[in-house]
């Protein structure tokens, strides 16, 4: 292995370890405490991403609306959510802390065939959908999503598109935009990505082999949208987002490409009904925060709170229609 990539693949674990050590040491440091007190909101992804958002806004309206005393956000960065989604399991009866959760770990979870899954959570609460788009740099020859449609029907190898994790909603949008167009899945040259960061930063590279087109949720492009350097082709959302001149997939023609990137939060498993209750409070109390209305509105979000056991049923039925969707589109 060339020193270059070994000197990568260290410093990728190491990243990862001291993201599980201060995960560790903030999940002891709330032992003993309830969740009023001191509570650990668990990002499975790196800074910047959406799920990093969904956890530091909601970190800001616990604070401003004075509902938790202490609430501090853990990243563990990997593996489409799944690396986190470990860790959370290993805290059996914790009730102090949760975990950022949504559609991409759902696939993860499924690619990865991973022995800890959704059934090992206490479902919280889920909050709100993130809507998916299409997005290319403004220098782009690609000026509407049918040219772009046309150049990658002709020839796929040579439209190479980025996303986040393999198999994750990305990446699923893109294969059901490839069925949809009658471009061969198998054909799709689709490069993974660890964050949005990573993405724009590849969708911006002048350097041979980087990506092209991207697909991520809108929040991952907003500012380089707003300054002009990416443009959006389309949206996979109901209605068109606010402020964004790009169509929606119906609009195009295309109304099977209909993924959304909803997101949530889960418990660890054990905790008791008191605990459980306990933190859907906090959850119902953060949501109807001012704070938390403003971020739904400045992120281009639609609130879709279900709690409990509502949201423990929507879970079991979502892997089930994810898991078919993978197998359907080859993935």
């Amino acid at each position: 292995m060339p020193r270059r990539r070994v000197v990568a693949t260290l410093g990728i674990l190491l990243v990862a370890a001291l993201a599980v050590t201060a995960f560790t040491d903030a999940a002891r440091s709330g032992e003993g405490q309830a969740a009023r007190a001191s509570l650990t909101l668990i990002a499975p992804a790196a800074a910047g991403g959406g799920w990093d958002l969904v956890a530091r806004e909601g970190q800001q309206a616990m604070r401003t609306g004075n509902i938790v005393n202490t609430v501090q956000v853990v990243n563990i960065p990997g593996a489409a959510g799944t690396i986190g989604l470990n860790q959370l399991a290993g805290l059996t009866g914790q009730g102090t802390t949760m975990m950022v959760t949504g559609t991409v770990m759902l696939g993860g979870i499924s690619q990865s065939g991973s022995a800890i899954s959704m059934q090992d959570t206490t479902p919280i609460a889920r909050l709100a959908e993130d809507f998916e788009v299409i997005a290319v740099p403004a220098e782009s020859p690609f000026r509407t999503f049918d040219d772009f449609v046309q150049a990658w029907a002709a020839n796929p190898a040579a439209v190479p598109i980025g996303g986040g994790s393999a198999g994750g909603i990305d990446h699923m949008v893109a294969a059901q935009m490839a069925q949809a167009a009658g471009v061969p899945v198998e054909t799709v040259q689709y490069t993974a990505h660890a964050g949005g960061g990573e993405l724009t930063l590849s969708l911006l590279s002048t350097a041979a082999g980087t990506v092209g087109v991207g697909i991520s949720g809108y929040n991952d492009f907003a500012d380089l949208v707003d300054s002009g350097q990416l443009r959006v082709l389309a949206v996979v959302a109901p209605e068109r987002l606010a402020g964004i001149d790009a169509p929606t997939m119906t609009e195009l023609g295309l109304p099977e490409v209909d993924l959304v990137n909803w997101r949530g939060l889960v418990a660890p498993q054990g905790i008791t009904d008191a605990q459980r209750t306990e933190l859907e409070q906090i959850v119902r109390e953060m949501v109807a925060t001012e704070s938390w209305s403003e971020a739904v509105e400045r992120n281009r979000w639609v609130r879709s709170e279900i709690y409990g056991e509502d949201f423990e049923e929507f879970l079991v039925e979502e892997q089930g229609r994810i898991d078919a969707l993978l197998e359907e589109l080859g993935l």
